[in-house]
């Protein structure tokens, strides 16, 4: 598995995915409890050979990937730009960095060792987030989730640098739903 270093949009997408299928968020609910769902959360956020690496899991894999994380979560929650750096390149250790001179433009990209797990590639993947979103978009991108019932967590690296939601479509609308009861119910009383 390659993930070049410009592709840490995606990465941070991945890290941000896998760190709110945490039970925590979830309210007790862990949405990677077995190895099935590890195949399953690979098919929907990462590549084939991610998923290649999910098929071949074993349970210590999916520990490993719990541990991940977890550290990935305390990255999010506490994104001091030194501690960043130092934690995600410590993650991101599992790789070679190497030159693709033969693309126009050449592009750097973070290469698996032979024999690595899934849990490799995740962490892999996730430090190339983390570190690009760092480099390009400040640590001000790492935020929790603004829905006052969630315990969400994400990376934000929309454009504008705007984003409230660590599930937009689930906990934006949530918190539309809600307020726009208490508009109607406060219309209500008014009248």
């Amino acid at each position: 598995m390659q993930v070049a270093l410009d592709d840490y949009v995606w990465a941070a997408g991945l890290a941000t995915e896998l760190v709110n299928t945490a039970a925590a968020v979830w309210h007790g609910e862990d949405h990677l409890p077995d190895l099935a769902s590890l195949v399953t959360f690979t098919e929907l956020h990462g590549s084939d050979s991610l998923t290649a690496l999910a098929r071949r899991a074993r349970v210590a894999d999916l520990r490993a990937v719990h541990e991940l994380r977890t550290t990935v979560r305390e990255l999010i929650d506490h994104p001091a730009p030194d501690r960043l750096v130092a934690a995600s390149a410590l993650t991101a250790s599992v790789g070679a960095i190497t030159l693709l001179a033969d693309h126009t433009p050449p592009r750097w990209t973070a290469s698996l060792r032979p024999g690595a797990t899934v849990a490799d590639a995740l962490s892999l993947a996730c430090g190339v987030g983390i570190l690009g979103v760092v480099r390009a978009l400040g640590v001000d991108r790492f935020r929790a989730c603004g829905a006052p019932t969630c315990r969400g967590a994400f990376i934000d690296t929309t454009r504008p640098g705007r984003r409230r939601y660590c599930m937009p479509g689930l906990c934006g609308n949530r918190v539309n739903v809600a307020n726009h009861r208490a508009r109607r119910a406060a219309a209500r009383e008014g009248t």
